[in-house]
């Protein structure tokens, strides 16, 4: 069975989210839903939007897990957006975690370093 996530993160303000996001993931949007929604495919089966909708804006909390996880950190600082936290867990799994400017919470962790 194929499952396709899409993981939605609510903004008050659409194009500055852009901005921020596109920063984030390092590319414009993968698909441009409409004016005030976007997406950015992020693995085979997995997609996370941002749309705006102010009654719902800041309440995200979504993490993706990759393989590269030094690298990714590394190119988002050079792209100007550094983590607000950092946590490892007890097996070494490691989670950075990165806040937009409306407080959605974007975590990527990755293996033990």
């Amino acid at each position: 069975m194929t499952v396709d996530l899409f993981a939605g993160i609510a903004v008050r303000d659409f194009a500055g989210a852009l901005a921020w996001y596109e920063r984030l993931f390092g590319s414009p949007p993968t698909f441009v839903v409409h004016d005030t929604e976007v997406l950015w495919q992020v693995a085979e089966h997995g997609s996370v939007y941002v749309v705006e909708r102010p009654e719902r804006a800041g309440l995200a909390m979504h993490t993706l897990f990759v393989d590269d996880l030094d690298e990714r950190v590394a190119g988002i600082s050079a792209r100007g957006i550094e983590p607000a936290d950092r946590e490892t867990y007890g097996d070494g799994v490691r989670k950075i975690i990165y806040r937009d400017p409306e407080g959605n919470e974007l975590g990527i962790g990755g293996p033990p370093a």
